[in-house]
């Protein structure tokens, strides 16, 4: 398997905390749907809306 740099890594900015994110094998099937960084901001995200 070959490595890729995590600067090569596609990014996304978080909904709730406006933070920049890298994307994560295990986000790798669904990566055009994840909008939080994570579960925290999942949390505060949802009740914000």
């Amino acid at each position: 398997m070959k490595m890729v740099k995590k600067s090569n890594l596609p990014t996304k900015v978080c909904v709730t905390c406006s933070r920049p994110f890298a994307w994560r094998k295990k986000w790798a099937k669904v990566w055009d749907e994840v909008l939080y960084c994570s579960q925290k901001c999942r949390r505060t995200g949802a009740g914000e809306k």
